[in-house]
Formats: structure tokens, sequence, C-alpha cells
């Protein structure tokens, strides 16, 4: 690391300025997590909210972890000082950033170019969920996803599978259709074709900012990590509101997407994801931007 640009261009926070930020940031993040650890402690499982930790490999101790993002410097900051990816001179240490992009370089890029493609392309509002139906379409019931019953039963979410036009562009989506919804699809979305599809109004798409700014982690926000599981969070919940799972039993209503009625629900709930979605996208791209702007000063 070139020790005089990283240390010069950096904001310094005191210990007792830091320290609070810090503090709070665990308790908020231990407000969300709060149910993932009390069902882990008595070894319960919840077939929603579990999802995030599962699918996103990630522990609540993770999210309580407080890192201030490019361009701050912590003073008398031992608790970082062993962290992956920090490095102390004197009593400052900071986010080591050549270190990082030496490690992360690829992922930083595929991230920004997916997240810049995503925002400048036109949402899509008429999917209606229907990919968690084409996930359970003509499956055996030992084989789900998900331990829940099925709201309409198994001939009927067929039924609704038949009648509607599949159009899922999310690839992680798409991949988990069984096999004879896949070829009912009207995109065939693929790993290499993801930033060319994936587009904003698409609930996993926004769900999916969590994951890139848990793989830019240390080097963005904690506060912006945070917010992008808040979103998550919401949007799995509806997710599997408009499914075909009964979700009665975590207290939530059906989204009934076979209606018009839910169609409209659906529709106004992705609308409200896409607009949120794009803010915590925009700041995610703020944080490459400053990253990128840090490892040219060195």
């Amino acid at each position: 690391m070139s020790v005089v640009p990283a240390l010069a261009a950096v904001r310094t926070l005191a210990r007792a300025d830091w320290v609070p930020l810090a503090q709070a940031h665990a308790a908020q993040a231990d407000a969300l997590t709060a149910g993932r650890r009390e069902r882990a402690s008595r070894g319960e499982r919840h077939a929603i909210e579990d999802f995030l930790y599962e699918y996103y490999a990630t522990k609540p101790s993770h999210l309580r972890r407080w890192h201030p993002g490019v361009g701050v410097a912590l003073q008398d900051a031992d608790e970082h000082a062993d962290w992956r990816f920090y490095w102390t001179s004197g009593r400052r240490t900071i986010v080591d950033v050549e270190a990082f992009m030496d490690a992360r370089a690829s992922t930083v890029g595929y991230v920004e170019t997916l997240l810049k493609r995503t925002a400048t392309r036109t949402a899509s509002f008429g999917c209606f969920g229907l990919h968690e139906w084409a996930m359970v379409y003509r499956m055996d019931g030992d084989d789900r996803r998900h331990p829940l019953p099925l709201r309409l039963g198994a001939a009927a979410t067929d039924a609704v599978v038949e009648s509607h036009p599949i159009r899922c562009t999310h690839f992680d989506a798409f991949r988990f259709f069984t096999p004879e919804a896949a070829p009912l699809n009207e995109l065939l979305p693929t790993r290499e074709t993801q930033p060319a599809m994936e587009q904003p109004g698409c609930l996993h798409a926004n769900m999916d900012v969590y994951k890139w700014a848990l793989k830019l982690t240390p080097a963005v926000p904690s506060s912006l990590v945070l917010d992008a599981f808040q979103l998550a969070l919401d949007v799995r919940r509806v997710d599997m509101q408009a499914s075909p799972y009964d979700v009665s039993s975590y207290g939530l209503e059906a989204i009934a997407i076979e209606t018009p009625a839910g169609k409209r629900e659906y529709v106004e709930r992705q609308r409200e994801f896409a607009e949120r979605g794009a803010a915590v996208r925009d700041r995610l791209l703020e944080a490459i931007t400053a990253l990128r702007d840090a490892d040219s000063r060195h």
C-alpha cells in the first residue's frame, strides 16, 4: 500500500466518534436478526426469512460488524485491525483498498457492470411472481423447496401456471424451474446473459442488491448493507405471499396473483420495490466509484 496517498485522502474519526456509530449499527442489526437468532437457539426454521441467511450465506454476526467503508480512517480501532482487508498505520486503521482490489477486482467489475445495466433498463411488471409457481409445477410434494402446503392444491397450482404466460428474466429464479416448467418461459436467461437481462422491476434483482453489497464488504459502508438487507427481507416476504405456498402460518396474507385484484396488488408492490431498489443500487454504485477513486491513488 502507498502510505502517504492512502492516509492523506481519508477522513479520520476519533474513537469517541466512531464507537457510538458502531454500537448503533450493531443494535440495528440485532433488531433485524432477532428472529433468526431466537429460532437458531431453539433449532427452528422459518421458511421465508431464513432464505436470506442460507441462500446468501450470511450470519447475524456478519451483519452486526460495522464497517465505515472506503475513505474513513478509524483512530484507536484495535477491533478492526485484525479484520481482513484492513490496514493500520500508527493509530489509524483503514480499509486496505489495494489488497481488496487485488483480491476482488473481477467481482467489483462484474457487480458494477450488472448494476449499471440494470439501472438503465426499463422495468417490467408483467411477471406476477409466477417464478415460484413454476418451481413447483407438476412436482411431487416431497421435492418442493419449502415445507409449506400449497394454497390452492397441486392441480389448481399447475392450472395457474398453464393459464398464464411465464416471463421470468432472472436466471437464479429460472434455474429452479421444474423441467416441465422451463420450456414454458418466454425467455431463456443464463448466467452469461444475466447482465443483459436483469431489469429493475424484478423482485429477485432487487433482493440481490443485498448479495452484491455483501460481496463488496468491507469496502462499502455497513449502513448500506443493512438497508439492502431490509429491502431484501421486505421483498422476500412479498415474494412468498405471491407464491403458491400457504403462508398464513407466518401471519401473512396471500397475494392471490391468479386473480385480477392480486395481480394489481403484486404490481403495486413490485413498483414500490423497483423504486427502493433503484435508490440502494445507486448508493452501491457510488460506493464502487469511491472504491475505484481510492484505488487510482495507489
